[in-house]
């Protein structure tokens, strides 16, 4: 297997030097199954596991190896398994906060070059949700592209692309039916030897199918979307690296139902540039766009130039941002309290390490 062609660079070089003189091997997550991993390598396809070491200095899930990550291994004498000891700094990543209470960034997909972001076209179609999901594309300073899938099954095509384009600025958006294997050559066109994509999107959209055609066959499971919803079900229930025959790798996720945002403001201010433009023009640089007078976002809404359906949903978006920076900090500074408590208890001599 060519490292080179599974995405191997100069930069993932540079950083596996320290690696390198311990007499580890670079490799590649194409799948991770409860801290079990398959990893692609120059000797081939191997299983492989973290070693103890990295288990126990691990803090977070952010810090164990993700699909698409390169990793530092060695492996195991007469056993095709190999034990992970580190993982290389991500050029790139899409992230979302952990489900649940806690305040910890969750790696869907590391090292990733273009983020093929798909929406269905049917009864699912939502302009908000694809606003949501464009904030992590950002975050993750991959190039995301828009895919709207399911054009077979839609009627007013045209009217549904121009719903996106208000939201998606100087992001491709191409329409295509993966079913009826109709403008999936575009695909193509971005994917070539050594450049790593990912699917994203919820559950129905037709990921799968997609990920068929691409390979020519059918390796995805695929199920029927419920008639009665109009939503699909998980059918992927792993992320996985797949190798494309016509080159370039591209990674498979399970459906998003929701997504917890993770990032900051300056993500948001990317995803709604119109209305950072606008309130730069507000009469008042603190206008909080309610009741202040000479407000350039309110003027917009009234003179129909600003949806205020996406409006809301900034507004929204924005109190989610602000509420997870809080709690970003929060969590840091218990940390901190935990770390200089355990400094405190050892200088003590409570206990020893």
């Amino acid at each position: 297997m060519n490292l080179f062609e599974i995405g191997w660079n100069e930069f993932f070089a540079k950083h596996f030097e320290p690696f390198k003189n311990q007499g580890l091997i670079p490799a590649r997550i194409a799948c991770e199954k409860k801290y079990i991993y398959i990893v692609y390598t120059e000797k081939g396809e191997l299983m492989a596991e973290v070693s103890g070491k990295f288990r126990f200095d691990a803090q977070t899930p952010k810090d164990f190896p993700a699909v698409g990550d390169w990793v530092a291994i060695n492996l195991r004498p007469g056993e095709d398994k190999a034990i992970i000891h580190g993982v290389l700094p991500r050029k790139t990543s899409f992230s979302r906060k952990v489900a649940g209470s806690r305040t910890d960034e969750q790696v869907l997909a590391a090292n990733i070059d273009i983020l093929f972001l798909v929406s269905a076209l049917d009864r699912d179609f939502n302009v908000r949700r694809i606003e949501r999901f464009l904030m992590p594309c950002y975050n993750s300073n991959s190039r995301p592209i828009i895919l709207l899938n399911k054009s077979d099954l839609c009627q007013d095509i045209e009217e549904k692309v121009r719903a996106v384009e208000s939201i998606a600025f100087d992001v491709p958006i191409h329409t295509m039916s993966a079913s009826e294997n109709k403008g999936i050559e575009v695909l193509g066109t971005y994917l070539n030897k050594g450049i790593t994509a990912a699917l994203l999107g919820s559950s129905g959209v037709g990921k799968s199918t997609i990920i068929n055609r691409l390979l020519g066959e059918e390796r995805q499971e695929i199920r029927s979307v419920s008639t009665s919803t109009g939503k699909g079900k998980h059918v992927t229930v792993h992320r996985e690296l797949i190798l494309i025959p016509d080159g370039g790798l591209i990674i498979d996720t399970p459906g998003l139902r929701e997504l917890q945002l993770w990032g900051d403001e300056d993500n948001l201010k990317e995803s709604f540039k119109d209305i950072e433009e606008l309130a730069q023009t507000c009469r008042f640089r603190d206008c909080g766009h309610k009741h202040e007078p000479g407000c350039a976002v309110k003027k917009a809404i009234q003179q129909g130039s600003l949806d205020m359906k996406r409006f809301k949903n900034y507004l929204k978006l924005q109190r989610e941002i602000r509420l997870l920076a809080t709690r970003r900090k929060e969590q840091w500074f218990h940390s901190k309290q935990a770390v200089h408590k355990r400094i405190e208890l050892k200088r003590k001599g409570f206990f020893r390490e």
